[in-house]
């Protein structure tokens, strides 16, 4: 699973590549948690056992996407008829 967040007040976001077991309704879930005290940290641990803690009081969205097989490589073409 692919999480990106947005930080308040920083032009990048926190991109991270969850392991395929984490269920999206717990995280879900969990961030809903966090968010609810201003005060918590959200942890999360990516693929490589990396842990990124980021300040619930400094998020500003949480994007989660489940990995597909259609992962997109190179500059995209149209192709005109």
């Amino acid at each position: 699973m692919d999480v990106r967040i947005g930080v308040v007040q920083s032009p990048k976001e926190i991109e991270l590549e969850l392991p395929e077991s984490v269920d999206p309704e717990q995280l879900g879930a969990q961030v809903e948690e966090v968010l609810s005290s201003q005060s918590g940290v959200l942890w999360l641990t990516d693929r490589k056992g990396r842990r990124i803690g980021v300040p619930a009081g400094r998020i500003a969205y949480v994007e989660m996407n489940t990995v597909s097989d259609e992962r997109r490589v190179g500059f995209g073409a149209a192709v005109r008829g």
